[in-house]
């Protein structure tokens, strides 16, 4: 191996280990080996196997070097061209891993519509398929089949598929009706700082669920005795903590209060499919979650996941940010309608068609069409809160936006620990970031985008943010290691090229 391929890959695991926040020393423990060798594999100063990249990009969680698989590694970016025409919003992500997850409720025959393929899909797909699930695409590919053994093969999982996505702590709720003991490994998926499972287990315990966590896995154990006799109040509204506590109800025979629940977008579709499953439902869209459920569920089901919102905010960033006159279909507004609000106060200029249902009959839906905007910083900070407020995975989007607009914009991402750090990577790139603590940054408008190379950020938003302003930027950028960005979108580069964007997915090795 040449000194050149060795200083370039060397590189790429350096920046791949700052983005994950390691140390060299953390690097080199996780590969049983000394700092002093991580030092200079990271200087090219040293002959390194494929065997080896491959291990470096596990423990990292990035696509160092990729073999045997098709999928992107690399982006090129011909940034400063204008989009235009339409596109069409894919289904969420977030409902699509959920109703896999819901899918080991059900002894029967489970069909889920234009489920999107995407890496955590893929990898909660394996995941079923290593204890005995049948899974396959049918229709062309558009839809996904699931089918359950009538036992899990639990002591198979792959163990490797499961640490990639965070989605596996999902699989709490619905196992611990199936089974009296099991193991699961710890949860994975973007690096956005520490995420501890107790609300989980706050809500979990009051259907009989222990966990020890010992050696990187989850010992669970279920006592059949323990049963929720008074409403579970959970102690965070989350989306994933509200569907393991709707999981593990569903279950449970008769009726369970879940209060303090997220009504978020996931969780509704999630309340959709366990009606279509016989569990009545009752306050979708509210804090207030009572669950009638059932002891067995066997049957065969369809349903249609909905459109994913946060997809919708990502096309209209990437209009705001290369101003651009661009329809974005499908887009579910019920869940867009604060976001919305802060962009017209802020002077975007667009237009919604009427309203009209999702395919689960449901969730309203409308297109939207942003036109070119005079934008200017908004007189408030931009900050998440629960549903029916700023949607917590948009806000790392109004960074872009804030950066297009004239003025300062405070950004306040309170809930994850680092989240917010990822954003001034757009100073590589021409922003005006400055980071006030781990949680906040205060943006200055209006930016002159300039091309760049970087590492990918190992966080899917601000992933996504960088590639929509190296598509503002005059000139050609290389976005390296987007295993993360698919992660979370179908085929976004060939899409965004489809209005106009000129995106070209490459390999190094």
């Amino acid at each position: 191996m040449s000194d050149d391929y060795l200083s370039r890959i060397g590189k790429l695991i350096r920046d791949a280990r700052q983005h994950r926040g390691w140390t060299q020393l953390q690097l080199a423990e996780a590969l049983n080996t000394s700092q002093s060798a991580v030092n200079r594999i990271e200087r090219g100063n040293q002959n390194i196997s494929l065997e080896m990249i491959a291990r470096i990009g596990e423990a990292l969680d990035s696509e160092i070097v990729s073999l045997g698989y098709s999928g992107p590694m690399h982006l090129r970016v011909v940034g400063g061209r204008r989009l235009s025409g339409s596109i069409d919003v894919k289904p969420s992500k977030n409902a699509c891993v959920a109703l896999l997850c819901a899918s080991l409720l059900n002894s029967g025959r489970t069909v889920l519509r234009r489920v999107a393929r995407i890496e955590e899909v893929f990898r909660l797909l394996e995941v079923l398929s290593s204890i005995g699930v049948r899974v396959r695409w049918i229709n062309d590919g558009d839809d996904l089949e699931i089918v359950p053994p009538a036992e899990l093969a639990l002591d198979d999982i792959d163990a490797d598929a499961a640490r990639r996505t965070r989605s596996i702590i999902m699989f709490l709720g619905p196992l611990l009706h199936r089974v009296d003991q099991f193991k699961l490994p710890y949860a994975g998926g973007c690096d956005l700082g520490t995420r501890t499972v107790e609300p989980h287990m706050t809500a979990l315990r009051r259907f009989g669920l222990e966990i020890a966590a010992t050696d990187g896995t989850y010992h669970a154990q279920v006592d059949r005795s323990v049963t929720p006799e008074r409403p579970i109040v959970l102690t965070e509204r989350g989306d994933t903590v509200t569907e393991n506590a709707l999981l593990a109800a569903a279950r449970h025979p008769g009726v369970t209060v879940i209060r303090n629940a997220s009504s978020n977008y996931m969780v509704q579709d999630l309340c959709f499919f366990l009606e279509q499953l016989g569990v009545r439902v009752e306050g979708v869209g509210t804090t207030t979650l009572t669950v009638h459920g059932l002891a067995e569920i066997d049957r065969d089901v369809d349903y249609s996941p909905s459109e994913d919102p946060v997809e919708a905010m990502s096309l209209i960033a990437a209009a705001v940010v290369t101003s651009s006159a661009l329809t974005i279909r499908r887009a579910p507004v019920e869940f867009l309608e604060v976001e919305l609000a802060v962009l017209e106060g802020m002077g975007l200029d667009y237009d919604l068609t009427p309203e009209y249902a999702a395919d689960n009959g449901r969730t309203r839906l409308a297109d939207v069409t942003v036109r070119p905007s005079k934008l200017e910083a908004p007189i408030d900070k931009i900050h998440p809160m629960p549903f029916p407020g700023l949607n917590i995975d948009n806000v790392p989007f109004f960074a872009a936006i804030a950066a297009s607009a004239h003025g300062q914009t405070l950004i306040h991402d309170w809930v994850y620990d680092n989240r917010a750090i990822y954003l001034t990577d757009l100073n590589r790139i021409g922003g005006r970031l400055q980071l006030l603590d781990p949680h906040r940054v205060l943006v200055e408008g209006p930016t002159r985008w300039r091309a760049a190379e970087m590492m990918c950020p190992p966080a899917l938003r601000p992933a996504v943010v960088i590639l929509l302003a190296m598509m503002a930027a005059e000139g050609t950028s290389v976005l390296r290691n987007v295993y993360v960005i698919n992660r979370g979108y179908q085929d976004l580069a060939e899409r965004l090229n489809s209005v106009g964007a000129q995106i070209e997915i490459f390999r190094d090795i």
